[in-house]
């Protein structure tokens, strides 16, 4: 960094001390080994302290903390929290160097570094291990860069104890120490990462453009194009390869001599043999339309919504909810799945617009208490700072009620949506700008109807297992990877046996283990311990079992070294002579950046246009204008834009557009003026339906492609991904030629908006209106056949889908009209493209003399159907 850049001040005037972050590490097998650097410098000439307030990944467990200056290494250790900081503040006040990481969050982070000495260059590097996840050969990583600002309710009350610009309040009471100071920031990231999967692989990101140099074998180092950018942005990285044969490797232990060892044994359950059609449910989604939603978010979160509704199935119920400093809802009350529902809630999302704070305890209490059983989706940037009483208000409203989260935007902050998922049996997934959305939407309603196993409980057999976590098992899900972790007192080998049930049906699972005697596997125990902390730590116990509990996880937490709410990480440099600074130093606050594509700090701008290929969005707008979901041209990929310049458009109104929303039914706080949308103030990796590794098991190899097409997600999304014959290139190589045919998109989109609400499409003529709808809806997707879009299209392959199970479940009225039947198998064969769908297809196809021999020929398959269409 220049000397110029390093002339960045502080709202007082004083001279910033962070001069750069720089992140490293690697990318292994399916973990992250990383470090994030901070360089500071005094350019003063007395000492200072530089007090910097960083996010981390949630589900990230730091393993180091140490500081470097005038060329000397001291490595930290963890201490009870007060302790430390006692440690800390001796070490200052006596003239010594000192360095200090708390926890504020579990993915915001303060540093404090202290006796920054003049014209001394200090390296303070905190490492921390993160388990990703593989998705078909992909793994995909997320590191967020700056704690972005945060909605923060309630009226001021207690004693600050933070240098953030947020006064604490009754409701936030830690408000001062996540609200870093936004400021005009010159000091900027770097990256040197080294990844290595076993394999060779396509590593692309959404957020920043990047450099990719092979070296030997499957080894490669990813770095920013620019060599250093803006921490403006979540930094987002995708690592694709066309072989996903990967060997899943389901326990992991560690031990070392004669000390207990610890295990993780990971499963991808197979629940289709016991999975019924799944029941209707009752759906509340909830959009954020608050102020940080501005700009680019509100669009990505009003194009996924727009996908999740037609996902729906006739007989479902189902209302939005949109909320800022207050909510208001589609309808009073949840209302029947049909075309004409579904209609006029795609015009009212579409006038959906973004302002005020981002109150969310009052809607999340709403649906929750509206679909106790029933299931909630969440789209947001998750950007409040009420965390734990949302939660805790979710969880006593709720009865079996599952969250289900899209984390939106540049900046997301994922403790909340997390955790929310974890303790609701739900998931989340992350969208960031020039990601394809379809795929996350398509997993989430997977996960949210596929089968599942409750009550789990754990038997060994011939070993013991003992100290589990997490304490409360959660419950299985068909397809996504479940870990269990724990100790064995002595190695062996014997049985582990999972039961539960699903529904009313028992469930059991054994697996053969063999718990070694030697193991070098240290990121084993290190996640053990984090996993029982965590726990512990959403216990709720009070009063002096909670006091109890406290000890109990300083304990374990400074065993194995982890920083928890109770406890740091702190490290000090002894000096002596000329090097010994002498009375206070000097506290200065590092600002952040405004957070990118946020309109509200006038941030909408791309500046890492070049990241990703995007469809632009026409007729963007500044606050208050009317905003509509992205759609690309049939046949092209669906992405979300990134961030763009944004422009005034006119109003819905005077456009003839859809009305605005109707007037709020309920307001759950005051108007945003007299709340605080804290100007300064904070991400885990996708489990998709078809997932190899989870948790732990991703850190140790991935499922293979043939494993995951057994234990794929329920039959009604399938797998809609190509054969295991069809590379990545040949992929590729049909988008390309879908996009050749998007002239012809008017009519396709023509047609598919008048798709009923139940998958088919309507038939007229003579015949049992039976026949008249499979007759119908095998003409429409032969239609669509002939325009590219299959049941893998980017945007619309969710309704071909909907269409091929509806047209399955019609199969057995068509007995009398073999020709309709014909008609109707044979064109569904077509453009169902998993092999799942095809099996039951082929299943329903037996009694048809006319699709013998043909369903396993498709330009043979092809002439006939176009043959019966015809008639």
């Amino acid at each position: 960094m220049t000397k110029e850049h390093a002339g960045l001040f502080t709202r007082e005037g004083a001279q910033v001390p962070l001069q750069g972050v720089e992140v490293t590490g690697e990318l292994l097998g399916g973990h992250a080994r990383v470090r994030v650097r901070q360089r500071y410098l005094n350019d003063s000439q007395r000492p200072i302290e530089a007090v910097y307030t960083f996010p981390l990944p949630s589900d990230g467990t730091l393993s180091a903390f140490s500081m470097t200056c005038a060329g000397r290494r001291v490595e930290g250790i963890v201490k009870e929290r007060e302790e430390a900081f006692r440690a800390y503040d001796d070490a200052v006040t006596a003239g010594h160097g000192a360095a200090l990481l708390d926890e504020e969050r579990s993915n915001v982070f303060t540093a404090q570094v202290g006796n920054l000495l003049p014209n001394e260059e200090t390296i303070i590097e905190v490492e921390f291990l993160q388990a990703v996840t593989a998705e078909e050969g992909s793994v995909r990583w997320m590191l967020p860069t700056l704690v972005a600002p945060r909605y923060i309710p309630g009226n001021a009350a207690g004693d600050r104890t933070g240098h953030g610009s947020a006064e604490p309040t009754s409701r936030v009471p830690d408000a001062d120490r996540i609200s870093p100071p936004i400021g005009q920031v010159h000091y900027g990231l770097r990256m040197d990462l080294l990844v290595d999967l076993g394999r060779e692989v396509i590593v692309e990101s959404p957020s920043h453009a990047i450099t990719v140099t092979r070296e030997s074998g499957t080894r490669a180092r990813v770095s920013f194009s620019r060599g250093e950018v803006s921490l403006d942005r979540d930094l987002v990285l995708s690592l694709r390869s066309s072989d996903s044969s990967a060997v899943f490797t389901p326990l992991a232990t560690h031990r070392k001599g004669d000390k207990p060892g610890t295990f993780a044994l990971t499963v991808v359950p197979d629940l289709l043999g016991i999975a019924s059609a799944p029941p209707k449910q009752e759906v509340i989604f909830l959009v954020d339309v608050s102020g940080s939603m501005d700009g680019e978010s509100l669009p990505q979160a009003q194009a996924a919504l727009r996908l999740c509704l037609r996902h729906l199935r006739e007989g479902d119920r189902f209302n939005v909810i949109a909320f800022e400093s207050s909510f208001r809802s589609f309808q009073p009350l949840p209302v029947p799945f049909t075309q004409r529902m579904l209609e006029e809630a795609d015009r009212w999302v579409a006038a959906l617009r973004a302002d005020g704070g981002t109150e969310l305890l009052g809607p999340m209490q709403a649906a929750a208490r509206t679909a106790p059983d029933g299931v909630l989706v969440l789209l947001t940037d998750g950007q409040v700072g009420n965390e734990e009483e949302i939660l805790r208000a979710v969880l006593a409203e709720r009865k079996s009620a599952r969250v289900y989260s899209f984390g939106i935007g540049t900046n997301v902050s994922d403790a909340l949506l997390r955790d929310m998922a974890k303790q609701t049996g739900g998931d989340v997934e992350f969208i960031h700008p020039g990601e394809r959305i379809d795929d996350k939407v398509v997993a989430q309603f997977s996960r949210a109807l596929a089968p599942r196993v409750t009550d789990i409980q754990v038997t060994f057999e011939g070993i013991e297992g003992t100290e589990l976590a997490p304490a409360e098992l959660p419950t299985m899900v068909d397809g996504v990877p479940w870990t269990l972790l724990g100790r064995y007192p002595t190695p062996g080998t014997g049985k582990v046996t999972l039961r539960g049930r699903s529904g009313r049906e028992p469930f059991a699972l054994t697996v053969n283990v063999n718990f070694l005697a030697e193991s070098d596997r240290p990121a084993v125990e290190k996640l053990w311990a984090a996993e029982r902390i965590k726990s512990w730590e959403a216990a709720g116990l009070t009063g002096r079992r909670a006091e109890s509990m406290k000890k109990r996880i300083v304990d374990l937490a400074v065993e194995h070294q982890i920083v928890t709410r109770y406890t740091s990480f702190v490290v000090v440099e002894e000096r002596t002579g000329d090097r010994r600074a002498s009375g206070q130093p000097e506290t200065r606050v590092v600002p952040v950046n405004a957070p990118a594509g946020w309109a509200m700090f006038g941030t909408q701008k791309n500046e890492e246009a070049e990241a990703a290929p995007v469809v632009q969005r026409p007729g963007a707008r500044r606050r208050g204008g009317p905003q509509q979901p992205v759609m690309p041209a049939p046949g092209a990929p669906m992405r979300i834009p990134a961030p763009a310049p944004m422009a005034a458009a006119p109003s819905m109104a005077s456009a003839g557009g859809p009305p605005p929303p109707p007037a709020p039914l309920e307001d759950s706080a005051p108007s945003f003026e007299s709340r605080r949308m804290v100007s300064k103030s904070s991400q885990a990796p996708d489990l998709a339906k078809k997932k190899g590794g989870g948790l732990l098991g991703a850190i140790f190899g991935g499922a293979s492609r043939k494993e995951k097409d057994s234990l794929a997600a329920p039959e009604f999304y399938d797998d809609d991904a190509p054969g295991d014959g069809m590379a990545l290139e040949q992929e590729e190589s049909t988008l390309e030629r879908s996009r050749d045919v998007a002239s012809h998109g008017a009519g396709a989109e023509a047609l598919l908006g008048r798709q009923l609400a139940n998958g088919l499409w309507a038939g007229t003529g003579s015949g049992p209106e039976p026949v008249q709808q499979a007759r119908a809806t095998a003409l429409a997707l032969l239609e669509l056949l002939r325009e590219g879009i299959t049941s893998s299209h980017a945007l619309h392959g969710a309704q071909v889908k909907k269409a091929v199970e509806a047209l399955l479940t019609l199969a057995s009225q068509l007995t009398g009209s073999p020709d309709v039947a014909e008609l109707a198998l044979g064109v569904a064969w077509l453009v169902a493209a998993g092999p799942r769908t095809r099996g039951r297809i082929e299943q329903a196809a037996k009694p048809l003399a006319g699709l013998n021999g043909r369903l396993g020929n498709d330009a043979e398959l092809r002439q006939h159907v176009d043959t019966l269409a015809a008639r």
